[in-house]
């Protein structure tokens, strides 16, 4: 068994599902690798969840950097277009739109506890000066 990105040998010309480190979900067919894990995908297309809807945006050739890889797993071809019936495909505009609201409402949470925090005394992160 190798513990290094030899790993990926199997995985060569094999469907996968990868997750970023900053939450984008990518899936496409591994051609290419070398020794840091940097992956080519080859008709790739980005996944987006937003609730219950989804939408998939092509993006073709993808080179990945391999620190960036969180996740990676094989997509079982006999199952793939099985869409669980929780799920609605939508279009990338409507995702979107789901999307930047859902952040609103994060931003609009998180304002709300950085407030509750400061009457308590505590101050949130990356909020304060930078002291030298």
């Amino acid at each position: 068994m190798f513990t290094t990105a030899a790993q990926l040998l199997d995985l060569t010309d094999k469907k996968l599902v990868l997750v970023l480190r900053d939450g984008r979900k990518l899936i496409g067919v591994l051609r290419s690798w070398d020794q840091f894990a940097n992956l080519v995908l080859q008709d790739t297309v980005e996944r987006t969840y937003s609730g219950k809807f989804y939408a998939e945006e092509p993006v073709g050739l993808f080179l990945v950097r391999g620190e960036n890889v969180l996740l990676l797993g094989e997509i079982d071809l006999d199952t793939e277009d099985d869409v669980p019936e929780t799920l609605t495909r939508v279009s990338i505009k409507e995702i979107k739109e789901l999307k930047s609201k859902e952040e609103e409402e994060r931003k609009k949470k998180e304002k709300q506890s950085y407030g509750k925090l400061s009457e308590l005394g505590f101050e949130p992160e990356h909020s304060g000066e930078v002291l030298f």
